[in-house]
């Protein structure tokens, strides 16, 4: 009997979980994915806020793979899908020929027709954005320590995040965390202490996807942290100096994005109808309305729930989708019965606010404060793939959590013009 073929595009949750259920079936799978690495998302923020390196929440495709001999690993880019041939092509010329296609190439950054946003105000989807921010906010201090007057210090101690969502909560909790706890003692012209966090967030309330209750005690829990939590506003401009919330600007030379995302093309490759998102609208079993050998899950596709909303973007929505289309793939190849319609299980909401409080939802179930913290932490540390991922996150967190310090506070790489114009106020830095 042939072998069966099967091309995953994209190493994020939902297609890791596709290639690790598919183990022992009769197919032959080319994972092809434009980084060498499975990202961590959740734990994105971390990097960015320098608790965690990079090594901690990224793992090398091929290792996670290195001893099943029928998938086949491949760091390439696609450019589009020839469905006529059933073939993916590729950035390096290459064609593959599949089976069933499976397309889980996740999303980016939303800028509300706002693209040229993006060189001042980096988001927060791979470790190169993560180690961007995490730049940029240390130099921040640093900047500010040579400034010569009063007003550039200002400046360079004020951080602008935009969104309140688990992202943009967590992002400023750690900022604020960091400028308070962490620095005051190791800088002598500046007191990190006086930084300004602002968080601006269009909607009425921060973690809107939360109870009132807790969307309410992470409002309060950023508050007492320091920071600044501007609610019903929308960005209306970010230059060279700022950002505009309405027309007032704040002076700000570091913004993080935290407001929307835009899927992938994909759906344009494979000819499916999009929300207004880009996600490419699917049936019930996951696959294109118009092709039953080509998957789409994961951030790439809007998928319906019960009561007509649709499955969020989380990692365990995208890792139960990989899961549900090896069942569809299982009962093919093997003639048993079909799964059924896809039917999304949510298992509950978390966000950290800090390093000593977090809020949790499951069903009728909430938490909030530290005992939460802790249940958010075990619960990470669980979905982390290895035993050393597992362990160096949990020291990280036990030795942060004793003494304060966050243990990843390096400069690396090197600020250009073409990465990021500064203001012609800003003094050049030295050498990183």
């Amino acid at each position: 009997m042939q072998t069966h073929k099967v091309v995953v595009v994209g190493a994020g949750f939902g297609g890791l979980q596709l290639v690790h259920a598919l183990k022992g079936l009769p197919v032959d799978i080319t994972l092809v994915d434009r980084r060498n690495h499975h990202l961590f998302q959740p734990l994105l923020y971390q990097v960015a806020t320098t608790i965690l390196a990079t090594s901690e929440i990224a793992w090398p495709i091929r290792n996670l793979f290195r001893e099943r001999e029928e998938v086949k690993v491949l760091l390439d880019e696609v450019t589009g899908v020839d469905r006529g041939s059933k073939a993916v092509v590729l950035a390096s010329g290459k064609r593959l020929t599949y089976d069933t296609l499976v397309v889980a190439t996740g999303a980016r950054h939303a800028y509300f027709g706002h693209d040229e946003w993006e060189r001042l105000a980096p988001g927060l989807k791979t470790l190169e954005d993560a180690t961007t921010i995490r730049r940029r906010v240390l130099l921040a201090f640093e900047r500010a320590e040579l400034a010569e007057n009063e007003q550039e210090k200002a400046a360079q101690l004020t951080f602008a995040v935009i969104g309140g969502g688990p992202t943009g909560v967590e992002t400023a909790g750690m900022i604020a965390e960091l400028a308070k706890s962490t620095l005051p003692l190791e800088f002598r012209s500046i007191d990190t202490r006086s930084s300004r966090i602002l968080l601006v967030e269009a909607g009425l309330r921060v973690l809107p996807a939360f109870s009132v209750e807790l969307s309410t005690y992470a409002n309060n829990a950023l508050t007492k942290l320091g920071v600044e939590v501007q609610l019903g506003k929308a960005v209306t401009e970010i230059t060279d100096e700022g950002v505009f919330v309405g027309d007032e600007l704040v002076t700000a030379r570091t913004v993080v994005w935290a407001a929307g995302v835009q899927a992938s093309p994909a759906a344009s490759w494979v000819g499916c109808e999009t929300d207004r998102a880009g996600r490419a609208r699917v049936t019930e079993r996951l696959h294109a309305p118009h092709d039953e050998s080509v998957f789409i899950i994961g951030d790439t596709a809007l998928i319906e729930r019960d009561d007509g909303r649709p499955v969020p973007g989380i990692a365990p929505a995208a890792k139960q989708q990989g899961s549900y289309v090896a069942k569809v793939l299982r009962s093919r190849l093997l003639a048993q019965s079909d799964p059924g319609p896809f039917k999304y299980r949510h298992q509950g909401n978390l966000a950290t606010i800090g390093r000593r409080a977090a809020v949790i939802e499951w069903s009728r179930l909430s938490l909030k404060g530290w005992l939460a913290w802790w249940i958010w932490g075990l619960a990470h540390i669980y979905f982390l793939i290895g035993t050393r991922s597992r362990f160096a996150v949990a020291w990280s967190w036990i030795w942060i959590h004793l003494s304060g310090q966050h243990s990843a506070r390096l400069i690396t790489q090197r600020e250009t013009l073409k990465d990021y114009a500064a203001p012609s106020s800003l003094i050049r830095p030295v050498d990183e």
